[in-house]
């Protein structure tokens, strides 16, 4: 969630640090399994996991421009632009693969969490994702979510939950919240570096990425559910009254500052992030909150969430996973896998098992609050997950 010295090696593979390792050096990577003598891997084909529902995916890149604000992190850069990937309930059969992101983009992640980078760009940049472009989209219209990805990290890392959702009947926006990244590239084929990770960490520029995720967010909102002139072709799939967030790590903290601002977003959920602007003592308005993080040292949480728990005053679970870590909810432990590359300490869940889980109580907390479907793996410990624990 925080920014990661540039000279530090990376725990694993476009890991990005909890706000709890602030302090903390990550260990260096080991080499990777299938490395040659220079230390390159071979011969790395990264597939995610199949999404569960019953829906084909399709997959549309928007760009959109605020004309009304100024970029916060480069103000020569002019207007605030942002990169959102459109994901919707698809007919089969219809459109060509996606691929997982640009190789400049690829690269330029590497490059930033793995100093000395050899690991070749192609294995993310051709990483199998299970959506297609240009794909005829199905008819009706769906939930809406918004993914915001955590500080550093492209919106890429949430694909497979991404997908995942639409499958199961979502409209899901994946942004890409420039300057913040390790690079976000434009259709004029510009790629955008992390500008903002050169600031140095502080609790005022942690509170100011927070809300100026918020201001993103709304943005992207405003322009998928504009009225007569949406900035994407298939809004009319958007049931503009149910719309929920969720976002890992700065982005799932995002969705607190995003909901106190925007009532539009009837549900928000945080994978893993520590939440810089508190829900208030008057809480969130009754709307519904999901927590899931990563298991702590024993007898210690972050304050931040037991103070967040305090506030909420609607529905509210709050989850942690034994044996995961800051990223088992993202698609970056399948990266590491298949490269060979260790986890960090403690870790027992194996990456498919990592994302199933993130997908099935995300899943199960949209279903209940968006769609009205009772799911009854959120109230209480189910024999088929025992990973999962519910507090307090």
């Amino acid at each position: 969630m925080i920014r990661i010295p540039r000279t530090a090696a990376a725990a694993a593979l476009l890991l990005a640090l909890p706000l709890s390792a602030v302090a903390t050096a990550a260990p260096a990577l080991a080499a990777p399994a299938s490395a040659s003598a220079s230390g390159a891997p071979t011969d790395v084909h990264v597939e995610l996991p199949r999404p569960a529902g019953p829906f084909a995916v399709g997959r549309e890149i928007i760009h959109l421009v605020d004309q009304n604000r100024t970029d916060p992190w480069v103000p020569s850069a002019g207007p605030r632009q942002l990169m959102v990937s459109m994901y919707y309930p698809a007919k089969p059969g219809t459109g060509s693969p996606a691929p997982y992101m640009t190789p400049e983009a690829a690269r330029l992640m590497l490059d930033l969490k793995l100093p000395g980078n050899t690991v070749p760009t192609e294995v993310v940049s051709g990483a199998r994702t299970w959506s297609r472009t240009d794909a005829a989209p199905q008819h009706g219209r769906f939930p809406l979510i918004v993914l915001s990805p955590g500080f550093t990290m492209p919106r890429t890392e949430l694909t497979a939950l991404a997908e995942d959702l639409t499958s199961r009947g979502y409209v899901v926006a994946l942004v890409d919240h420039t300057y913040e990244n390790a690079g976000t590239t434009f259709p004029d084929g510009h790629t955008t570096t992390c500008a903002a990770c050169d600031i140095p960490p502080s609790e005022q520029q942690r509170v100011a990425l927070n809300e100026s995720r918020a201001k993103d967010v709304s943005f992207v909102l405003d322009r998928l559910t504009d009225r007569p002139h949406p900035a994407w072709r298939y809004a009319r799939l958007i049931d503009r009254d149910r719309i929920g967030m969720a976002g890992h790590s700065l982005g799932g903290a995002a969705a607190v500052p995003t909901m106190l601002a925007d009532p539009r977003v009837r549900a928000g959920a945080n994978l893993d992030g520590t939440m810089n602007v508190p829900v208030p003592a008057g809480g969130l308005g009754g709307r519904p909150f999901l927590m899931i993080g990563h298991p702590l040292a024993p007898g210690q949480e972050d304050p931040t969430w037991t103070e967040t728990w305090a506030h909420l005053d609607g529905w509210k679970r709050w989850l942690t996973v034994a044996g995961s870590n800051h990223g088992t909810f993202t698609d970056n432990p399948v990266f590491f896998e298949a490269l060979g590359m260790p986890q960090p300490p403690g870790t027992t869940v194996a990456a498919a098992r990592g994302v199933e889980l993130t997908r099935q109580y995300v899943a199960a907390f949209f279903d209940l609050q968006l769609k009205g479907i009772p799911r009854p793996i959120l109230d209480g410990p189910t024999p088929q997950n025992p990973e999962i624990t519910f507090h307090p």
